[in-house]
């Protein structure tokens, strides 16, 4: 008896999304009075029919003899001749109805806009712009998710002004439990809805090169979320030919622009208060954020002088060379002043103390450039390398027991 069970097949579970709106039942109801062409219910499913929606046939026929939807009243003749001169309404990039999958396609220009702006020459507040509008796509682009799911993202008993439905903000839509954007991703979307509450109420100056990562990731975030959830065929690569790479400053602005500026100070402390918050390891995830070390090349060939990117062959010596590079210089860990006196305490000296370490490396002048102890971090403080920490280490041993 358990075998027969096993060998039934198993029946695919339809989205409660895929089924026709009110205005759209209308047009359906208008179409079987005026028959014609609109006798077959196969031939009224065509024009409701799309990619990003699978409407099952018998739905037609339940309309027809009002097993369903009985309530809603039948569109005028006007209504039916204005629906059938606009269709098919498609998006002729990507084949997205115009008004049946509003949502989506908003959702995608609103990102395109977010990094196309951040790219843009001339402008001052990028990532602020960025981080608003992204904010608009992300939260489109959740209520895309949850009507096609058939979730009511609407806050009950809750009007605008003008008398129109209150949709859930996108704080709310990362708190639900159905909710696609998880782990990193949604810490992304917190930590950015955090700074734009800062930048909404309080003025900043340039935060571009500090916020870069978070960026990067929001948008690559968007892009996968959005291939996975509704097809590769709407991803962003063929409106930003470089997959979501920014624009960025070369190494000489932006160690000018750090002497230059700091956070404001409003800004760094929503930082530090969010990522105080988080664990090493959500800290790391490239979900959060994310960076990248390019090496340069010198082309070979006379040909490829002028090619930007360039394919090295797995196991090659260049590959080899890049992957030494990016793993051992870029990806070093980096540590605020006082996570270095917390390990140097923890390894045994426990009376070195913050003002100890102030003193020594100004004594070393251990911040010179070129020495290699450390660098300026992402939101413009020193941060220590772990072979800071080894010449601490050695300054301690050779103090015998002043700091034990």
């Amino acid at each position: 008896m358990a075998d027969k069970e096993d060998k039934k097949p198993k029946v695919t579970k339809r989205r409660r999304g895929n089924t026709l709106e009110n205005w759209e039942i209308a047009i359906v109801k208008a179409m079987i009075r005026r028959g014609g062409l609109f006798t077959n219910d196969q031939d009224i499913l065509a024009y409701f029919t799309r990619p990003t929606r699978s409407v099952n046939h018998r739905l037609i026929g339940e309309i027809r003899n009002e097993a369903k939807h009985k309530a809603v009243k039948a569109g005028s003749d006007e209504d039916l001749d204005v629906f059938l001169a606009t269709w098919p309404d498609v998006d002729h990039e990507t084949g997205l109805s115009v008004r049946g999958d509003e949502l989506l396609i908003k959702a995608r220009e609103a990102m395109i806009a977010a990094v196309q702006t951040f790219n843009s020459a001339g402008l001052t507040f990028r990532a602020e712009l960025f981080i608003v509008t992204a904010i608009i796509a992300w939260t489109y682009l959740m209520h895309a998710w949850f009507r096609r799911e058939g979730v009511d993202y609407r806050y009950p008993s809750q009007k605008t002004k003008e008398g129109a439905d209150k949709y859930w903000d996108l704080g709310n839509c990362l708190k639900q439990t159905k909710c696609p954007a998880k782990g990193g991703v949604a810490k992304n979307l917190e930590f950015l809805i955090e700074l734009r509450h800062e930048i909404e109420h309080r003025s900043t100056n340039r935060i571009d090169d500090a916020l870069g990562a978070k960026l990067q990731s929001c948008a690559l975030n968007f892009n996968e979320l959005l291939k996975k959830e509704f097809g590769v065929q709407y991803g962003l690569e063929r409106r930003l030919p470089l997959a979501l790479q920014f624009v960025s400053f070369g190494s000489e602005q932006r160690m000018a622009l750090k002497k230059a500026t700091s956070l404001p100070k409003h800004i760094e402390a929503a930082i530090n208060a969010f990522e105080n918050g988080l664990t090493e390891d959500q800290m790391k995830d490239p979900a959060y954020r994310i960076t990248y070390g390019f090496v340069p090349m010198v082309a070979k060939r006379a040909g490829a002088a002028d090619t930007a990117v360039q394919i090295v062959s797995a196991g090659s010596d260049e590959a080899g060379e890049i992957e030494r590079i990016i793993l051992k210089e870029v990806n070093k860990e980096r540590y605020p002043p006082g996570k270095v006196v917390n390990k140097v305490s923890a390894a045994g000296f426990p009376r070195f103390r913050i003002q100890d370490h102030t003193d020594l490396w100004k004594e070393l002048d251990a911040k010179k450039e070129g020495k290699g102890f450390g660098c300026v971090g992402d939101y413009g403080n020193w941060v220590w390398f772990d072979r800071w920490i080894e010449e601490v280490l050695k300054h301690c041993e050779a103090k015998g027991a002043t700091y034990r």
